[in-house]
């Protein structure tokens, strides 16, 4: 940091130091070893359970550990144990993952241990009535919900966090309703229209609306282009904004749109006119015309147009010059 003064260790101190780590770095050696050994002689024991949980504390991507945990709990454990005993161990387990992921957001591993264990936690309790209530399941679902939304508040990029999300509202006993997973996608867009994750997910939800007619299709693309627009305007170089056009384009790309899109985002263009998105999505979008309305458009004029604005992306955008090379040559052969 600025202004604090470095003190520069003695040579007692850096030799304390690389004895501590060299320490470390053989108790871990020894008790990786110890748990493989255990592994490969089938020690189901509470103690081996012990023992990975040090381990996992470590090194949580230690994925053959995370194995071997669940081996233990299915062969060794749970067999022995009450429904509640199960239950209580799996919710250990979803804390103690909970807590790793707080260091660790991004790694696989825990997310798929919380999967294995809401998976495995057991129906119940059983009602007054006699009949299963959804019980602990119920309950944890609902719980497993707030804490991803919690974690999607730390980070709303996470794009583990975005799937696990997904895969708890797929198994949720009663399923939240699709709508409010769209206003909760907006909400994140609006806090960043940079986040990929949040326009994709509105992607699939939006999509299952349409499919089961919950929602007028035609009004709800009027309403997602509004959407876009105000992002685009928000940012004209922003990539998640750009990829989502073009998938709703491509939910409907009749020649009505198309020309309507691009005629928007050449008012963009005029604005910006060094806009790399706009110049490229413009390009798309008139190939799409050329390609499925040949009949019906100036070919010779949206040729010569697109032409134009692929000399320009090889000026602004050097990187990807190869690229514009090839659609301008592909669109003349």
């Amino acid at each position: 940091m600025h202004g604090v003064k470095r003190v520069k260790q003695t040579p007692q101190a850096l030799d304390a130091k690389k004895q501590r780590e060299c320490a470390k770095l053989a108790e871990y050696l020894a008790l990786t070893k110890d748990i493989i050994s255990r592994k490969k002689s089938r020690d189901w024991s509470r103690e081996a359970l012990h023992l990975t949980s040090r381990l996992l504390q470590i090194n949580p991507e230690f994925y053959t550990v995370w194995n071997y945990r669940r081996n233990i709990f299915l062969h060794g454990i749970f067999p022995n144990s009450t429904l509640e005993g199960i239950n209580e161990l799996l919710s250990d387990d979803l804390s103690t993952t909970m807590a790793a992921l707080k260091a660790h957001p991004k790694v696989y591993w825990l997310w798929n241990h919380r999967r294995w264990c809401l998976e495995n936690i057991p129906s119940g309790p059983i009602s007054d009535d006699g009949s299963d209530s959804g019980g602990w399941k119920k309950s944890t679902w609902d719980r497993e919900l707030f804490v991803v939304e919690k974690m999607l508040d730390a980070d709303p990029r996470n794009f583990h966090a975005w799937d696990y999300r997904r895969y708890v509202l797929a198994s949720m006993t009663t399923p939240r309703p699709k709508k409010s997973e769209l206003a909760y996608t907006a909400r994140k867009i609006e806090a960043n229209i940079s986040n990929f994750s949040a326009w994709h997910q509105r992607s699939k939800v939006i999509t299952s609306l349409w499919d089961g007619n919950r929602i007028p299709l035609a009004k709800s693309r009027k309403e997602e282009f509004e959407l876009l627009r105000n992002a685009m305007y928000t940012d004209p170089n922003d990539q998640s904004v750009w990829i989502y056009h073009r998938w709703l384009v491509g939910s409907g790309a009749d020649k009505e749109l198309l020309e309507s899109e691009i005629a928007a985002i050449q008012e963009l263009l005029d604005e910006q006119p060094d806009s790399k998105w706009c110049m490229e999505s413009i390009v798309h979008y008139k190939r799409l015309l050329l390609r499925n309305h040949l009949e019906h458009v100036d070919t010779q004029k949206l040729s010569a147009e697109c032409q134009e604005l692929l000399e320009q992306l090889q000026r602004i955008d050097p990187w990807r010059r190869r690229r514009y090379e090839g659609i301008a040559q592909e669109m003349t052969g």
